[in-house]
């Protein structure tokens, strides 16, 4: 027997906010309840979609949920009479020339493009910085959907070779690949299973690299991930030829990246366990790799012990490192380290600051140092003793980004960006400090036409939380149906940026806020250790308290507010929606992380109890049981109206989270309004995803968002 859902127990209306419109009822497919039932330190835990989270690849049963899920939110979404214009709009906005940031190597500088509407940007190689471009690699030939992009790439330091990471439907592994410059030629080398790896140049000789050993058939995007390794591919050999660099196999939890400092003096293993940046360190010195002492080879020497500290290598100099660090400084500073004779002697170049310090570069005879003020990018530019502070301007709020380059440029290029402005290319000049526009967009709107305003409201225990609020100008003092951003979590800052999809929701005549809660990065180490672990409820009462604030304020009204969260902002989604169902209008829960007593049973999973507990200790037990957005569904509350978006090849949070918590809130009686789940094919947490996969998903969310909210676009 099928459940069906009503606009409202008499003609199917809308929320008063969006007008009386009448709407077809939605019968929600059958989901077979299951009877696994699990005793968690005392308590019994029912977990009657177990089943769902088997691999939509391999499960036909899961395959046909999917099929028939889908079915039946293509047929609503259809119906909605913003959908058309959000696609056409978003297009619109989308369709652009766009670059990425320049990265010099030899005499040539390698970038991105995308003429507008690709579905994934070209690589373009020119010789000098007026030179001629040439394309180097399209991606848009290798899938016919458009859905295996190109991920990182690195040239070599002389530029005769470049080595670049493939991505194929949205999946976390990657595929090394090498061409030479030169000709363009792809050569034969290709290293499979790197995964959270970067891609670090030897000389011309090879490069380093990280990744797991070869999953099981059929295990690929579901099984947990252990021993991270690092090693040294060496061009026109292959793979199973590869040399190890770097491994713990007593303590396959940990997990190795490799950076080559410029000039190739020295590789730096950077060491972690889980997501939070507590480093070991060790230097393996290159100079000395192929002669026969005792440091040659891949023999490493330990620099920074146990996993306490966030120790981010920047460069080096000589015998010189300099490091970014929270040691002693949960705002960080910039440390030194000279590594001649037997001690090693530490200096403090520059100290911390009220502001949090989010990178540092080497480029010329500079330090730039990037900043966080209050969720904007501040940029300084130090000597190379942090003496000597001068100020970067940029233009008003927003983020800057960037600032690479190697000890000798004359040169650095840096990006800005800000909610009414798309990313615009800037090259500083060292020598003058001056900065010359490298590549600028031309805009389908004017960007004076909106308000971009910071605000600080109050939290459920006095804590000041800041806001961004944008609008348009026009409409300031109105109350207008706004869309609520957050995250909160895992020390990641959430700042200003240009979002086609959500100036298409500004130009409908909406508002969009963008709330800073605990557990990011915005204010350093403190402010993220308020909001994870026992602390992580913090994270959700900012998050209502700033759609208290939205609604108190008049900048939104009573059934006007929306939220949308992905990934940890999923989590985030499905928890306030519980909480508070009674305040949001809608929602939009994106590739969310849904059952917090089995999220580190898959893939990547196991890294996240940094920020949330171990299921398998009874006080994190308790704290997780109390928020997990599965098992606190609470029926018998009228919920606003829900849209899900997961894809079938996250192997970052696997579907199974979203699938599983759709499954509970459609069986839950929780009120008339529609509670959908939308599962993309061949995409996965995000990144490489298609533009026209990327536009459909979000004029389909707008759509929704805009028809219970009140937002009605323009004719």
């Amino acid at each position: 027997m099928r459940r069906y859902l009503v606009g409202s127990l008499a003609a199917a209306l809308l929320h008063s906010a969006a007008g009386a419109q009448t709407m077809p009822p939605i019968a929600y497919p059958d989901t077979r309840k299951g009877d696994v039932v699990e005793t968690q330190f005392g308590e019994a835990i029912a977990d009657p979609y177990r089943w769902l989270e088997n691999d939509v690849r391999t499960d036909p049963q899961v395959a046909e949920w999917v099929k028939q899920q889908n079915s039946v939110t293509d047929a609503y979404l259809a119906t909605l009479p913003q959908r058309a214009w959000f696609a056409d709009r978003i297009k619109q906005l989308m369709d652009y020339e766009r670059f990425g940031l320049p990265v010099k190597a030899g005499q040539q500088y390698f970038y991105t493009r995308n003429s507008g509407l690709q579905n994934q940007s070209q690589l373009f190689v020119r010789t000098g910085l007026n030179g001629a471009p040439r394309l180097l690699i399209d991606p848009n030939s290798w899938a016919k959907d458009g859905a295996t992009a190109l991920d990182a790439w690195e040239p070599s330091e002389k530029g005769r070779y470049l080595a670049y990471s493939v991505q194929d439907g949205g999946t976390d592994w990657r595929i090394i690949k090498l061409l030479d410059v030169a000709t363009g030629k792809v050569l034969d080398d290709e290293v499979r299973w790197a995964k959270f790896t970067t891609i670090q140049w030897v000389g011309e000789e090879g490069f380093l690299y990280s990744r797991f050993p070869e999953p099981a058939k059929g295990a690929e995007f579901q099984s947990r991930n252990f021993n991270h390794a690092v090693y040294f591919h060496r061009i026109g050999t292959p793979a199973s030829a590869d040399q190890l660099v770097f491994a713990t196999p007593d303590r396959p939890e940990v997990s190795h990246r490799a950076t080559v400092t410029n000039g190739g003096r020295y590789a730096v293993i950077v060491s972690s366990i889980g997501t939070d940046a507590r480093n070991q360190i060790r230097v393996i010195d290159l100079k000395q790799r192929k002669g026969s002492g005792p440091k040659s080879g891949w023999k490493s020497s330990s620099l920074i012990k146990g996993f306490d500290n966030k120790w981010e290598p920047v460069d080096a100099i000589g015998n010189r490192l300099w490091f970014v660090t929270d040691k002693d400084a949960p705002r960080g500073r910039l440390v030194s380290v000279d590594l001649t004779g037997k001690i090693y002697k530490w200096t403090d170049v520059v100290a911390q600051r009220p502001e949090t310090l989010e990178r540092a570069t080497i480029v010329g005879n500079k330090l730039v140092l990037a900043y966080l003020k209050d969720a904007s990018t501040r940029a300084e530019v130090y000597d190379l003793t942090g003496k000597r502070p001068q100020v970067l301007t940029l233009n008003g709020i927003g983020t800057a980004s960037g600032f690479t380059g190697k000890p000798g440029d004359p040169e650095t290029f840096y990006s800005f960006t800000s909610f009414n402005q798309p990313a615009t290319i800037q090259r500083l000049d060292l020598a003058t400090m001056q900065s010359s526009l490298f590549a600028a967009p031309k805009l389908a709107f004017n960007p004076d036409d909106f308000a971009i305003e910071q605000r600080f409201y109050t939290s459920k225990d006095g804590t000041r939380v800041p806001m961004f609020i944008v609008r348009k100008k026009a409409l300031v003092g109105k109350p207008l149906p706004t869309l609520l951003y957050g995250y909160g979590g895992f020390d990641i800052s959430l700042t200003p940026g240009y979002s086609a999809s959500r100036m298409a929701w500004l130009d409908a005549g909406g508002a969009y806020a963008l709330a800073n809660l605990r557990g990011g990065g915005e204010y350093g180490k403190a402010w993220h250790d308020a909001g994870r672990l026992a602390k992580k409820q913090n994270v959700f009462d900012d998050f209502i308290a700033a759609g208290e604030y939205l609604i108190a304020e008049g900048i939104t009204p009573k059934g006007g507010l929306t939220v949308q969260g992905g990934s940890n902002g999923g989590l985030l989604v499905g928890a306030v929606v519980n909480q508070r169902p009674d305040l949001f209008a809608a929602g939009n829960a994106a590739v969310g992380v849904m059952d917090m007593l089995r999220f580190d049973r898959f893939t990547a999973g196991r890294y996240w109890t940094d920020d949330y507990g171990f299921p398998n200790k009874e006080a994190d037990f308790k704290v997780l049981r109390a928020y997990s957005p599965y098992h606190n569904i609470r029926s018998g509350k009228d919920y606003p109206a829900v849209l899900v978006t997961t894809a079938d090849t996250d192997d970052r949070v696997v579907p199974g989270h979203s699938f599983k918590y759709t499954a509970a809130l459609q069986a839950a009686q929780a009120g008339p309004k529609p509670h959908l789940i939308r599962i993309e094919t061949r995409a996965g947490h995000g990144a490489g995803k298609p533009t026209d996969k990327a536009v459909a998903e979000s004029a389909d969310v707008l759509a929704f968002l805009a028809q219970w909210s009140g937002l009605a676009t323009p004719k």
